[in-house]
This record gives structure tokens, sequence and C-alpha cells, in this order.
């Protein structure tokens, strides 16, 4: 089968595409990644999904528009990775408007239908939804493809995901997809980037490579009130947006904050992030394990770097030692769970979730649909 997943995150930077080539193999999948690209948004609708996102109050129609627009934009990308290659599916994560995982309530927005009036190919989408119903986060979801795609026989690995939000997903050897274990670990750039955006006044949207951060240094007092979060010794399962490690959390250290330069302030949210994954690692209790980066977090040197200091006996390295897009994991991510929702198979992992049980995710926007089933039925049984 010939997927396109879809990715957009916390950080707001725009849409992930990948297409990939993907078949079945045994308990696991084989797949190739053919394609990837980032759609960045355009100034307006980047301005429309900032006003619609909390500490806002956003409008019903606010949303109603951002649905289509997101959809849309979803749909340019697709169409954009896909080139001049027939596709049989595309797996939509859409854009978080609103997550609170403990309340199990989650909002991800972008018009499957149309994406798939401009491909011609069923579109798996709201994949969030149905681990909420049955009393869990909706996130993460990604810990499951991380067992299928990154576990080993040999050694423990942990990947970890640094988009926004950051998140680990503990992978012991020959770990199973519904046995591993994973949560969101805090902030990942998503504090960073806000923080250099505003003190440069828009002319930086982030610390490139973490030259800022490299070239300052931590705030020890700010960044002890930065750990005293509530959310940093909160039990798993938990999971965490833009509604905990937004925007807020600058306004509330905004004084101490103020008294940093760009550099130390860089350095400071570089370290809260840094600690606290590294807190969590230390918490799955693995044995050495190799840590595996993905994520825009994978291109800051500063992140890296002191995150292999505060683990000595770790390896940090990024996905692209083991054939994985840094970039492009993610929306690979989605493809593979894209195609268990057309397989039906359950691709949560209540441990990590908080569900009652284990259950197939997503909604499917369906394009020949008896079709694409039989074609994907024959290519399971040959295996």
């Amino acid at each position: 089968m010939i997927g396109i997943g879809l990715m957009s995150g916390t950080s707001l930077d725009g849409i992930d595409a990948a297409l990939v080539h993907i078949e079945p193999a045994g308990a696991s999948y084989r797949l190739e990644l053919l394609e990837c690209i980032t759609q960045p948004f355009d100034a307006e609708l980047a301005a429309e999904i900032r006003a619609a996102l909390p500490p806002q109050a956003g409008t019903v129609a606010a949303v109603a528009r951002l649905h289509r627009s997101i959809g849309v934009a979803s749909a340019r990308a697709a169409r954009r990775v896909a080139g001049a290659m027939r596709v049989d599916y595309v797996a939509s994560h859409g854009l978080t408007l609103f997550h609170d995982g403990a309340a199990h309530t989650t909002l991800q927005v972008g018009d499957p239908f149309a994406i798939r009036e401009s491909l011609s190919a069923s579109v798996c989408y709201d994949f969030r939804s149905a681990d909420c119903a049955l009393g869990g986060h909706g996130a993460p979801l990604v810990p499951y493809v991380d067992a299928l795609l990154l576990g080993s026989p040999d050694e423990d690995r942990v990947a970890l995901n640094i988009g926004g939000i950051a998140n680990v997903t503990a992978l012991g050897r020959q770990a199973s997809p519904h046995d591993v274990l994973g949560y969101d670990t805090g902030p990942g750039n998503m504090l960073i980037d806000a923080f250099v955006n505003e003190r440069s006044h828009g002319e930086r949207a982030f610390d490139d490579g973490g030259a800022l951060a490299r070239a300052g240094t931590p705030d020890a007092a700010l960044l002890a009130r930065l750990l005293d979060d509530p959310y940093f010794e909160r039990p798993a399962p938990k999971s965490a947006g833009r509604e905990q490690f937004g925007a807020h959390v600058l306004l509330r250290h905004a004084a101490a904050l103020a008294r940093l330069s760009l550099e130390d302030g860089s350095a400071t949210l570089t370290a809260l992030t840094v600690e606290s994954i590294a807190r969590a690692v230390e918490g799955l209790r693995l044995d050495a394990p190799r840590i595996l980066v993905s994520g825009g977090g994978a291109h800051n040197r500063a992140i890296l770097e002191r995150l292999a200091e505060r683990l000595p006996t770790m390896r940090v390295e990024t996905t692209a030692v083991v054939g994985i897009d840094v970039d492009a994991k993610e929306a690979i991510a989605f493809a593979l769970l894209g195609y268990e929702t057309l397989r039906g198979r359950a691709a949560n992992v209540p441990r990590i979730t908080g569900a009652s049980r284990a259950i197939p995710l997503g909604s499917i926007a369906p394009f020949e649909l008896p079709e694409l089933l039989a074609r994907m039925e024959a290519e399971c049984r040959s295996l």
C-alpha cells in the first residue's frame, strides 16, 4: 500500500507529510519512506490558529473556519508529497486546538473530506477520540508505532520525540506494541520558541540549532521554580499540550525572564526541557538504553548535548541512525496508524493512555472503500 501520513504538532510550524510504502511483515511492518515535506502555514492561517488557541477565547465560527482551512492546507500538502504517485489512503492527525487528557477531551481539526476529494483516496482521521471515549487521555498514540519500528531484541531503547511537547516511549528488549510504556514529559520546543519569538519581536521563530542556548547560562533559581510545576510529579498516564505549557507559563515568570538576556533565557528554558526529559527517562528504569531522538528538537544541538551530559551512561542519537527521518517520524507514525485503522486493529496502549481497553482508532472518510479493504485483506493474507 502507498499511504500518506499528515501531522501538525504543537510547534505550529506547518504540516509534515510523509509518503510511505507500507506492507505487513509478520507482527510488524516493512516501511519505506518515499518522500517527505513540511508545508509551512502561511502567515494568515498561522495568525488564525494562534487567535483560536488558549489562552485566547476563540469562537465557534473561528473553529469552523479553521477546520475547513486546515483541511484545505492538509490536502495541498498531501497532493505535493504524492506528486504523480497514486495513493491508496491518507491518515491525517489534524491540528489539535484543545486537549485535556485528564478530562478525556480533545479536538483535532482539519476537514478530511477536503483531503479525500483532492486525492480521490480514503482518509483516516480523528485518531484520539476513541481512546478518550474509554476513559483515556487520547495521547500519546505514537508509542504503539515506536514499538513496531524502533524496538530491538538486543538492547533497551527510548524513543524520544521533541516537538512542541516532548514525549518518551520505553522500549525494553523485545517489547510488544501493547506492553510499552510512555507519556508526555512536558515542554519540548514550545516555551523556547515562544520566548525567542517574543524577545526578538518576531524576528526569530525558534532557537536555530540551539545556538542561543549554547551561548547562554541557565538561571538556577528560575529553573527550580519552573521544575516545581505539578505536572512533572504527576504519575502516568498523563499527556500535555499548550494548555499546560503554553505562553502563559512565560507570563507567570515574566519578571524573572525579563532580567535575563536572550541567550540566558533560552538556556534556562532549554534546561527545563532537558531536565524534565532526563528525569522521565531515569524513571523508566531501563538498562543503559540508547535514546533515539526525533522531531524538531533533534536539530537543537544544545538539547542533544546537554541531554547527553545529563545522562552520561546512555547514548543520545537521532532516529536517523536506524533509518527513520527525524522530521518525518511522526507523520510516518500516523500513516501506520491509518493502516491499522483500515485493518480494524487495536492501536492504542491502555497502560499509556489510561483507556479501559485496547481498541481500533480513527474514523474513515471513504473513497471506494470496499475495493481498498479487499486489496488490503489480500495483502495481509499473503504474509
